[in-house]
């Protein structure tokens, strides 16, 4: 379970009547997340919210500085109507407090559940989704460094060398190349916003064909729309056997395109981004895969899949858009 603070009741019946949200009625702490503690949080209400929220204490992987970009940023994509939900101030108007020495944020709680096999119907939506928030989101006023961009993965792959890659896959050594050329890549012309950059279906929450919820944003940035694109249709288009699956390729960048035409030059580099985006998921899997003990309780996640996806794209991405 993913609650590495213990909170007792009266700690969180505290921390809860810190915001204008009624009283604590039930907490339950919440299995997935690696990274951050997470309950599940219900209370009596009031006239400003509702009655369920998640509660959040950052563990690890998270500088405290960004925490008002991301959480700031979910206020204003919520106040434009897009489906995030929204950050509750606690009655001083702070949007996190510190608790046990860590920044804990309360979060709305929005219905839903992930798809684990999406429909064609499901990524048209989400592409659309997609394209309202980058809209959304321009005109707000912070900004974000992509920490994990091309440049990034490169330097990555060239930290766990070739000889340790080669311990994973004899084919995964070759990618150090191919992150280098994307490193090179200038992405500076294309059209900005802020966007979401992990929007793996886990990451979406829906009901039917209709998207309740986006969530974990906190590897959102300042950097190109397409690049969000890319990295979903990345998330979203392959079968578990790593098959494309066109279909749903298809809807994905067309919902996308019903609510925001790509230009020109993003048409033009698309295939040379997905491969960059690609390639980000291979570096921080390979790191992982290299970090983890062989004895962990883990299940790695095997920087191959997308390294097959890198060619994917390699040999098929220019015609996607076409």
């Amino acid at each position: 379970m993913a609650v590495y603070t213990h909170l007792g009741a009266e700690d969180l019946a505290r921390l809860i009547a810190e915001y204008d949200v009624g009283d604590l009625v039930m907490a339950k702490g919440i299995a997935e997340g690696v990274s951050n503690s997470n309950w599940l949080v219900e209370t009596t209400g009031s006239g400003q919210s509702g009655t369920r929220f998640i509660l959040t204490l950052y563990e690890r992987r998270i500088d405290y500085a960004d925490l008002p970009y991301f959480l700031g940023l979910l206020d204003h994509l919520a106040g434009k109507a897009c489906p995030v939900p929204r950050t509750m101030h606690d009655r001083s108007g702070a949007s996190y407090r510190m608790v046990e020495g860590k920044a804990a944020a309360l979060i709305e709680f929005l219905p839903g559940v992930s798809p684990t096999r999406p429909t064609p119907a499901q990524a048209r939506a989400v592409g659309a989704v997609l394209a309202e928030l980058h809209l959304a989101a321009q005109d707000f006023p912070h900004t974000r460094a992509n920490a994990m961009d091309f440049a990034a993965s490169a330097a990555i792959l060239e930290a766990c060398g070739a000889q340790a890659l080669a311990t994973i896959d004899p084919a995964l050594p070759a990618m150090l190349g191919h992150a280098r050329a994307a490193a090179a890549l200038d992405l500076s012309g294309l059209p900005q916003s802020q966007t979401h950059t992990d929007l793996f279906p886990d990451n979406v929450l829906m009901l039917g064909d209709r998207v309740t919820g986006l969530i974990d944003f906190y590897f959102a940035c300042t950097g190109p729309m397409v690049l969000d694109l890319a990295v979903t249709h990345a998330a979203w288009c392959f079968d578990g056997a790593n098959a494309y699956r066109p279909d749903c390729g298809a809807a994905l960048i067309e919902g996308y395109q019903t609510v925001r035409r790509l230009e020109t030059a993003e048409r033009a580099l698309f295939a040379e981004v997905a491969k960059g985006a690609a390639l980000r998921f291979v570096a921080s899997r390979a790191e992982d895969w290299l970090d983890t003990p062989d004895d962990a309780l883990v299940t790695r996640k095997d920087p191959m899949q997308f390294a097959r996806r890198w060619a994917f794209y390699d040999a098929q991405g220019h015609g996607l858009l076409a």
